[in-house]
């Protein structure tokens, strides 16, 4: 019977959450969205074919997602296979660090305003990306081996709400940043440079309480000794080949699939979508983001509380469900109110459905020694369900020159995840009579 490791080893793994989702808040989904579309030309000439700047970005952050999917399975089978997750953990995090810190340099005063800048903005932007997806490899596949399976929800929820919790905090500095940049002695670009910077060192410096106190991995018995390349993707095939035989956890990664592609797209694009359609302020994108993610601690903890009532895949359907009506009622948006309205919303269903969604998959989940491979493959249908959300939202913006067409097209993804996740629960209650 596993035991869930002591509350110092579960605080520091909690405490990499606080570190790196600075970047996810602060980087992907609001400072750098905002500075971007501001700093560079709105239609950029790339390889013979211009972009729109926002539909550039999409197709950057899908790229990144997509060298993230292709890498995971390698590098996790060399973790679970030598035991040395945390090398890989520290090597991603000093990767992401490092490029996010470069974007202090992201300024016309360096590069110009034309398109040399918007590539090495979107060059950092991608390398400071796979830092932080390829690190949530690795942070992820700890959770079996820490936590007993009763406890994976709660210390999943906990990892969560830190991580919203240092994010804000941080936001909240770079927003003051913002505010009060003529009092400071700063002109409007510096705040934004120096918030850039600060994410990149708050990133390097938490992360470091986590790799002083999560324990070395073991490696695996069988350790495989042929061509580690080939071999990473002999274990997600062999790890697909398990979950074919799971009839729950099938159905249930079919759904997450799904519902991801909406998720992760309305995550990484509602800056653009306030800032181009309803034309808000940066001020004003900020506040908001900052509320989405105040209310988001509170429906991680929410969700937690209900699943262990309920099960989790009930409230896994029943937040899809409030997502599509998300979809649908952003379409209509037309005022500020109404942003800040489906941005609470947001907020309340988006953490709740991350940390449910890692705990339940989790549980579902075999026993097995090989946690970093299963998570792999956990991780690359999270990233190629980005992949192809990003560049299905960009694609549909760029083909009707409407972002609010891209946001109805995610409804579709939600409507299949939400099927997949009802037929998993049919399964499981199938197999428990």
């Amino acid at each position: 019977m596993q035991i869930t490791a002591p509350k110092k080893v579960l605080n520091g793994w909690a405490m990499y959450d606080w570190a790196n989702s600075v970047f996810n808040l602060v980087i992907t989904t609001t400072f750098f969205p905002i500075y971007f579309t501001k700093a560079t030309p709105a239609d950029i000439t790339l390889f013979g074919t211009r972009f729109h700047n926002s539909v550039l970005y999409d197709y950057t952050a899908a790229l990144a997602f997509l060298i993230v999917a292709a890498l995971s399975p390698i590098l996790s089978s060399i973790a679970d296979t030598r035991g040395n997750k945390k090398k890989f953990l520290r090597f991603f995090t000093l990767l992401g660090s490092i490029f996010c810190s470069a974007l202090y340099f992201f300024k016309s005063s360096v590069f110009g305003s034309g398109e040399s800048m918007a590539v090495y903005g979107l060059g950092c932007f991608l390398l400071s990306t796979i830092g932080y997806c390829g690190g949530l490899v690795f942070y992820n596949s700890y959770l079996p081996e820490i936590a007993a399976p009763e406890d994976r929800d709660r210390v999943s929820a906990k990892g969560f709400s830190m991580g919203y919790i240092g994010s804000v905090l941080l936001q909240l500095i770079g927003f003051a940043l913002v505010v009060l940049h003529a009092q400071l002695g700063l002109d409007e670009v510096q705040p934004l440079l120096i918030t850039f910077l600060l994410v990149g060192v708050w990133w390097f410096g938490f992360a470091q309480i986590t790799f002083s106190v999560l324990p070395a991995s073991k490696a695996a018995a069988h350790v495989h000794k042929g061509n580690v390349w080939k071999d990473g993707f002999t274990e997600l095939k062999k790890v697909g080949q398990q979950v074919k035989y799971l009839p729950v956890l099938k159905r249930f990664l079919s759904g997450f699939f799904f519902y991801s592609m909406g998720v992760q797209t309305v995550m990484l694009a509602a800056t653009f979508f306030g800032d181009q359609v309803l034309h808000l302020s940066a001020t004003k994108l900020i506040v908001t983001v900052v509320i989405i993610q105040l209310v988001a601690i509170l429906g991680a903890w929410i969700m937690s509380v209900l699943s262990g009532k309920i099960g989790n895949l009930r409230v896994i359907i029943i937040v899809v469900l409030i997502w599509i009506g998300i979809c649908i009622a952003g379409y209509y948006m037309q005022t500020a109110t109404d942003f800040y309205i489906l941005a609470s919303v947001v907020g309340l269903v988006m953490g709740g459905i991350q940390s449910l969604s890692r705990s339940t998959y989790s549980k579902l989940m075999p026993e097995t020694e090989d946690t970093a491979s299963f998570f792999s493959f956990y991780d690359v249908t999270e990233k190629l369900s980005i992949v192809i959300g990003m560049f299905s939202f960009g694609f549909i913006h760029q083909l009707t020159h409407s972002m609010r067409f891209s946001v109805l097209a995610l409804a579709v993804f939600f409507i299949i995840g939400l099927a997949c996740t009802i037929f998993a629960l049919q399964k499981q209650k199938q197999l428990a009579a």
